[in-house]
């Protein structure tokens, strides 16, 4: 990523030990990238967008090369996701550990493995499970709620710093099988043109947009097993 998309406001030697803003869905990014060079799915967008799963995250490329992700120095920062708080206020850690005597190995244990979508609903972080009791659990309606109030957020933002969209990409778990959260999050980028048809969104035709959209809306695989398999390959000489 460019230097205004990874440096983070810290002081300078705090930036020289290697704090800054880092990717953590590559390999996905890449096999995205991959399959809309082959051109099956039409031309491959000089603008694109990519939304992940479980452990999500939302990347922008400009031809093919990465420029912003939500995620910070870890997979922490950005998203709420199953377990994860995503983004917080750095006070209300200074608060934990003031306040409430929190150490470093609470704080971690606290913001990666007992919030997010998981402590919200009191379920677990599982989107099938929070969709399957959200009717009856307040709880699990409004995890879901958050997660794609959060995902429109990061995404209108990344319009914003791209200058528009030519493609938006829907992968991972939850991207690729959960028609309910990409339905709720592309309704809430109608003001960016943004428009599903709901025939081809049903059947996962691909692309699952409508032709009046602002930009294409896909949903493909993350083929992460694949890029690694291409990677050992070249390293082994294999081609």
């Amino acid at each position: 990523m460019p230097a205004v998309g990874s440096t983070l406001a810290l002081p300078t030697w705090l930036r020289e030990h290697g704090i800054r803003r880092y990717a953590f869905h590559g390999l996905s990014c890449e096999s995205i990238v991959r399959q809309l060079a082959q051109g099956r799915h039409g031309a491959m967008p000089g603008r694109l967008m990519a939304h992940l799963g479980h452990g999500a995250s939302i990347t922008v490329l400009r031809d093919g090369v990465g420029i912003d992700t939500s995620m910070g120095l870890t997979p922490s920062g950005g998203l709420i996701v199953g377990s994860r708080s995503g983004d917080l206020d750095p006070g209300v850690l200074v608060y934990l550990a003031r306040e409430q005597g929190f150490n470093a190995a609470m704080l971690e244990d606290l913001i990666d493995h007992r919030s997010g979508l998981a402590d919200i609903s009191g379920l677990d972080g599982d989107m099938r499970n929070l969709q399957a009791d959200a009717a009856s659990n307040a709880g699990a309606a409004l995890a879901i709620r958050m997660f794609c109030y959060a995902v429109r957020k990061q995404l209108a933002a990344m319009w914003a710093a791209l200058d528009g969209a030519d493609a938006l990409v829907f992968t991972g778990g939850v991207g690729e099988h959960d028609a309910v959260v990409r339905a709720e999050v592309c309704a809430g980028l109608s003001s960016l043109g943004v428009r599903l048809d709901e025939a081809r969104h049903a059947a996962l035709l691909d692309p699952v947009s409508h032709a009046d959209s602002s930009c294409r809306v896909h949903t493909l695989p993350s083929l992460e097993d694949a890029q690694i398999a291409g990677h050992t390959g070249r390293l082994m000489g294999q081609g």
